[in-house]
């Protein structure tokens, strides 16, 4: 069944040129001329095309004259130029085969408004949607970015592993993967005896690729990883996922400048090609989502990045008196509030802040000359705050060993990571920036469920 897609013939308007589309019934109108104008869209843009039926095609009062809201149809027509507002081409159809009816009464987003909380409860219908095909089309494109971003700088895309033996943050909140009858365990005493199990050990989904990127990065020296990624968090926020996709690139030969240089770099590469190649979807957000989105991403991706230390970030933010509902303690992580009056009322712009304390930050991240902090860097984004984690990595083995177990962590299980330091280690570094939480920033949507195909989250895995 060959077709030409909606977004191609709008672009190219050839008018006098004889084409077959297929797509679904967003409206039918009806003239007492004896014709009708159908709205038909494929998803290939935000746009449909408007189709012109006249009474004369063979089943019009038969089918027609029937059709609903998401109906399914193949129409063949010559592309003309409309009189009509709104559209500057229409194609008069010359034959209609109907491919899939919808019963009215049942069909779900007959409605041309629906709450975003309902659509999440249909999520096979609701791409049919102009905010969820948007969505879908921008995150397409900024899939396509990042991977031309680092391709085209020489780096090796290294898919990671998504089940792993080892956890990169330390945290613990990591979903276990095994083949145990969970009604039947086995035990060796009072433990669970994984030797038994699938592979012979403790196995979870990996909250990160960057430990088994850096594997990489000491050997082919540029790498990035970008795949999903799981958190077994019980956070049933707007801002969280337990399961959402991460950017990971790993740099050999590359300290912490290099790194935040690339961040800067990476992000406005992002921010231009989507404003480039989605004009039509960020009207849309920017018309109906945030009216502001357009002119913070191409104000982002014309001003530098303001730099400076985690102390000197506190010592503003101590000094601005603001009231925050989070107090301001050196030692204690920044909060959202914290980041965003940064960024939103003192810099007014994006902020690379660097040199944690190395409490808050993890084991892997270079110790600074001063033993207390760490040359790890966030970039703050007006708006969300926190976007991009990443650091300097530990390149000495002493340090390290005795940081993993700082940490609490046992050394045994971290044997391979250690002993990258031990043959031919290098300064390399690298950070972390998650997928789901960039396309909320570029479209405005305030709920990080509306911007992944299925949401999996603490009491829903359903689809």
């Amino acid at each position: 069944m060959q077709r030409t897609r909606v977004a191609e013939i709008l672009s190219s308007e050839k008018i006098g040129t004889r084409f077959t589309v297929m797509g679904w019934v967003r409206t039918r109108r009806d003239s007492k001329g004896g014709f009708s104008f159908i709205e038909l869209n494929d998803g290939s843009c935000l746009d449909g095309i408007q189709l012109i039926a006249d009474q004369g095609l063979p089943n019009y009062k038969d089918e027609i004259l029937k059709l609903t809201t998401g109906c399914s149809i193949k129409a063949v027509g010559e592309l003309a130029k409309s009189p009509g507002k709104g559209q500057n081409v229409e194609l008069q159809a010359q034959e209609i085969e109907v491919l899939g009816w919808v019963d009215p009464e049942v069909y779900p987003l007959q409605k041309k408004r629906h709450s975003f909380e309902f659509l999440r409860t249909i999520a096979h219908l609701r791409p049919r949607t102009n905010t969820f095909g948007a969505v879908a089309r921008v995150r397409n494109a900024m899939s396509q970015a990042i991977h031309s971003f680092f391709q085209e700088r020489g780096f090796i895309y290294i898919h990671t592993p998504i089940i792993t033996g080892s956890d990169c943050e330390g945290a613990g909140e990591m979903f276990k993967v095994t083949t145990f009858d969970l009604d039947q365990v086995p035990k060796k005493g009072s433990n669970t005896d994984f030797g038994q199990d699938f592979f012979g050990g403790p196995a979870n989904l990996t909250v990160s690729g960057q430990l088994e990127a850096e594997i990489y990065a000491l050997a082919m020296g540029d790498v990035y990883t970008f795949g999903p990624t799981f958190r077994a968090e019980d956070s049933n926020t707007s801002r969280h996922l337990a399961e959402f996709w991460m950017v990971e690139p790993e740099m050999a030969f590359c300290d912490l400048e290099g790194n935040m240089a690339l961040a800067e770099e990476f992000l406005k590469y992002i921010f231009a090609y989507v404003l480039d190649s989605c004009k039509g979807d960020m009207d849309f957000f920017n018309r109906f989502i945030d009216p502001s989105v357009i002119k913070t991403l191409e104000g982002l991706v014309s001003q530098d990045f303001e730099y400076l230390t985690y102390t000197e970030g506190i010592d503003t933010l101590l000094k601005s008196k603001q009231q925050f509902e989070f107090p301001v303690v050196w030692g204690s992580d920044l909060q959202s509030e914290h980041e965003r009056y940064l960024c939103e009322k003192v810099f007014g712009r994006p902020i690379i802040l660097v040199d944690y304390p190395k409490e808050i930050k993890s084991f892997y991240m270079k110790v600074n000359k001063d033993g207390k902090t760490v040359r790890a860097m966030d970039v703050l984004v007006p708006k969300i705050g926190e976007i991009i984690g990443g650091s300097q990595r530990e390149d000495d083995y002493d340090t390290l060993f005795e940081r993993i177990k700082e940490a609490g962590l046992n050394p045994d299980d971290y044997w391979w990571y250690l002993e990258l330091r031990k043959f031919g280690s290098v300064p390399h570094s690298g950070f972390g920036l998650g997928f789901e939480r960039l396309i909320q920033f570029v479209t405005g949507l305030s709920n990080i469920r509306d911007v992944i195909p299925f949401p999996r989250t603490p009491g829903n895995v359903s689809f």
